[in-house]
């Protein structure tokens, strides 16, 4: 057995049933291989695992396996901070995009990983920082999205964009994605934003319901910056989230800076990984439409 990943994290919503049932599955299959598996000490007993701080368990892990939707990898993905511990994800969750180990072949495909037959693949992640009108920073990685987005109010958002230091455009709506290839089928792609190939160093920047309606989204490429101010308006309350997490609010002093982080994120994929298979199954690509309208006879 390759000895590459001696030891593995285990992270997911155990509270959830069906993501702890396999939990269990997984700790126990690792521990009979001889893996030290380690998980926070509220899930340690649980799956009769080491306890490990949170904040230590990304040191200590080789790799970390996380067990429910991409929900549940963006949070392992967080928890990895600026070091490069690879992630696998078991899908428990509905359309898992990054979660792509089934439960029916997940003890297969765990044994073909710890088997060395498994292949890599480095995703982009973005930096947000967040400079607010006191003067204070606060930044975040994303490894799916960032959004700047209304806050308590039914009004729309005026805002600002610049890239590479280029005025680009004033929006008129309810916010803006700006979206990794990861993120692209996520709320990105939901507002009409286009699939970006993993393998790509792209960003998509997709407006939120626009006033105008000749507002596009714009791919343009990882290593150029973004800037984005919000404009002076009645009662205007917005907030900034990364990838589903709120980062704080934003106001019309504040300033958004996104640009590619130097910390990306490595994906281990089982034998057979195939991102359009993913997206044949998860959207429903290439079945006749004839059949769902007038049945299997047409």
């Amino acid at each position: 057995m390759n000895q590459e990943f001696r030891i593995i994290a285990l992270s997911g919503l155990y509270a959830d049933p069906r993501v702890a049932e396999p939990m269990r599955l997984v700790a126990a299959h690792l521990t009979k291989a001889g893996i030290d598996v380690i998980s926070t000490p509220e899930l340690a007993g649980e799956l009769s695992a080491r306890s490990v701080d949170p904040d230590a368990l990304p040191r200590e892990a080789d790799l970390i396996i996380a067990v429910g939707g991409d929900g549940t990898m963006l949070h392992a993905a967080s928890m990895t901070g600026g070091l490069d511990v690879p992630l696998l994800g078991v899908n428990r969750g509905r359309l898992g995009f990054l979660t792509d180990v089934s439960p029916d072949e997940m003890l297969e495909s765990l044994d073909q990983v710890l088997d060395g037959k498994y292949t890599c693949e480095s995703r982009l992640r973005l930096a947000a920082t967040l400079s607010s009108r006191d003067g204070s920073k606060n930044t975040s990685l994303a490894l799916n999205d960032i959004v700047l987005q209304r806050r308590d109010t039914g009004r729309m958002l005026d805002f600002e964009t610049r890239i590479a230091g280029r005025y680009v455009n004033t929006y008129m709506g309810d916010g803006l994605i700006v979206a990794t290839p990861t993120g692209s089928t996520a709320y990105a792609l939901s507002c009409g934003g286009p699939i970006i190939e993993p393998q790509l160093d792209a960003i998509v920047v997709v407006p939120i319901c626009p006033h105008t309606l000749s507002v596009r989204p714009i791919v343009i490429p990882a290593n150029q910056k973004i800037e984005v101010t919000l404009l002076e308006r009645d009662d205007t309350n917005a907030e900034i989230s990364v990838d589903g997490h709120s980062m704080g609010a934003f106001g019309p002093e504040d300033q958004l800076l996104i640009e590619p982080s130097e910390n990306r994120i490595t994906l281990i994929h089982p034998p057979g990984y195939d991102f359009y298979e993913i997206l044949r199954s998860k959207l429903h690509w290439g079945r006749d439409s004839r059949k769902r309208i007038f049945g299997e006879n047409a």
